[in-house]
């Protein structure tokens, strides 16, 4: 089971944002949504950001739900 914690998000969001570029999405595997779940910050930003769950955002970027256990990746734009 990987390590999968908001330090790390926060860190590849903060990678592609050094690239001067801009970050789109966040591809989140689902059991790696759960573990990110557990983060009272994570749990009170995406739950806040929308009343649908397929609307949700963190710092602003759209999240979604992949079928993929742990995935954990930013895309960006350009």
């Amino acid at each position: 089971m990987p390590n999968i914690n908001i330090k790390k998000l926060d860190k590849l969001v903060s990678d592609i944002v050094l690239k001067n570029k801009t970050p789109e999405k966040i591809l989140i595997g689902y059991k790696a949504y759960g573990e990110l779940m557990n983060d009272r910050n994570f749990f009170e930003e995406v739950a806040g950001s929308a009343m649908e769950p397929s609307k949700r955002k963190y710092k602003k970027i759209k999240i979604k739900v992949t079928q993929d256990d742990y995935q954990l990746e930013v895309k960006c734009s350009n």
